[in-house]
């Protein structure tokens, strides 16, 4: 029987990704299929969490998927056991009155809720506390709580007494302050994909202390009964297209689903390395995702056999699409530190690095006369998160889309558009709303007969 478990939190940076990554890793090395799911749009996580699970992670959002893909990706992923890391606080969303929380996504999936509080700094006041969220929301199962950043053996006695005299909230862990739980935000978006060996030796130490830390035994126990779904398969269109992606310390960021979109559509996906390889694959189309090109400057810049054979197919007509770090890349210069790398060159604009983000949250498109994929939906719900701006814009520059809410390139545009290329500082999310791999897709078939 597949089972489930979402872990939620008081607020955010209460520790839930490491406890997640933990559980991920403990039950893996207890051979059991692990599925990992994110709520949100979230690319960083996802990353972790697929280490740590041995499997793809999928994300889950209210914003850019209607609740049928939600129930459908979910329960089509088979595993023994499914955990779903919340963002934020169980009852934090972007509505006052609820919908599109943590608390509304364990609803619509009919799966039980373990806490993870932050103990840091409370004793006694963990039991009002966690009395008021069993409360705020009655329909919201929270079958446990396991206890992070604790302080010691008295810290931790003070809030097991503190719980269970008041509330009937098993406890399920109490997991120690340690130095080797402590990861910089920054360096966990970057680790996976650039330091491998050392994001596995965090894992391992993260499965080891939740092992010892947390009861297993009783989380697979409390976890709900997931129903297995068998999914239609995708009739194979165009199985003669091939398109490569850029996967590799730069660049990462990539939709789980979206990619499975382009498979579903018999399209053969070709990844290759920014920073090593010296030509592109033979392909019918590019795509470049999001990452972190910023960190890899000196590489990405002298890697020119790459740069030219980029630009060069780009102006001779390949089918490209591109995701901000992705833009970034195939702009003339990224500007880091004060110091300036050239790069592709393809789109007439430098990149400036900027120490806060300029465009961060949901973004609304609307598509103008200009965009060259047929089908894109008249409104794009989307999400963008880039501490970069483009600078020296050709203003004669052609964009796909009107920004309706959020900040893109120019605060009015995004999805710049040279040759057959289409870069955005936005990242799509291929869902009925708007089926952006299928529509890319055929841009592409259209362009090779």
């Amino acid at each position: 029987m597949s089972s489930s478990i979402y872990l939620s939190a008081a607020h955010k940076s209460s520790g839930k990704t490491v406890v997640s990554l933990g559980l991920c890793a403990a039950f893996k090395a207890r051979t059991l299929k692990v599925q990992a799911f994110k709520k949100g749009p979230d690319y960083i996580d996802p990353i972790w969490l697929a280490q740590a699970s041995g499997n793809p992670c999928y994300n889950l959002d209210f914003y850019t998927m209607s609740e049928n893909e939600i129930s459908a990706l979910f329960h089509q992923q088979q595993s023994d056991i499914a955990i779903i890391e919340g963002n934020k606080g169980l009852y934090d969303g972007m509505s006052t009155t609820g919908g599109d929380a943590n608390a509304d996504m364990a609803k619509l999936l009919d799966t039980n809720v373990v806490l993870v509080i932050d103990s840091n700094g409370i004793t006694r006041g963990v039991a009002p506390l966690l009395m008021g969220y069993q409360t705020f929301d009655t329909n919201v199962n929270i079958v446990g709580v396991i206890l992070n950043k604790v302080a010691g053996e008295r810290h931790e006695s003070k809030l097991v007494q503190a719980i269970e005299y008041y509330t009937d909230t098993p406890v399920l862990g109490a997991v120690r302050r340690s130095k080797e739980l402590v990861i910089d935000e920054r360096h966990l978006g970057l680790m996976p994909a650039n330091e491998s060996t050392q994001s596995q030796r965090f894992i391992n130490s993260a499965a080891r202390m939740i092992a010892d830390q947390v009861d297993l035994d009783k989380i697979l126990s409390l976890a709900s009964a997931k129903k297995l779904v068998d999914m239609p398969v995708s009739v194979i269109a165009f199985s003669n297209l091939t398109i490569s992606v850029a996967k590799d310390p730069a660049f990462g960021f990539y939709y789980q689903d979206d990619l499975d979109a382009f498979k579903s559509l018999g399209v053969k996906i070709k990844y290759f390395d920014t920073l090593k390889a010296s030509e592109l694959p033979k392909c019918d189309g590019l795509f470049i995702g999001g990452g972190f090109p910023e960190m890899q400057l000196e590489s990405l810049s002298s890697n020119q056999s790459l740069l030219a054979d980029i630009k060069l197919k780009i102006e001779q007509g390949l089918p490209t699409y591109a995701e901000c770090g992705g833009l970034m890349y195939l702009s003339q210069t990224i500007t880091h530190q004060g110091k300036s790398h050239q790069m592709v060159g393809v789109i007439q604009a430098n990149t400036v690095m900027t120490p806060k983000p300029i465009g961060r949250g949901y973004v609304q498109l609307a598509p103008t006369d200009q965009h060259p994929w047929e089908g894109a939906a008249s409104v794009i719900y989307a999400h963008e998160f880039h501490y970069s701006k483009l600078e020296n814009i050709n203003p004669k520059t052609r964009y796909a889309y009107k920004v309706l809410r959020g900040v893109g390139v120019d605060n009015k545009h995004d999805g710049i558009l040279t040759h057959n290329l289409l870069a955005t500082y936005t990242h799509l999310r291929s869902v009925g709303g708007n089926r952006w791999v299928e529509q890319f897709v055929n841009f592409v078939r259209k362009n090779k007969e």
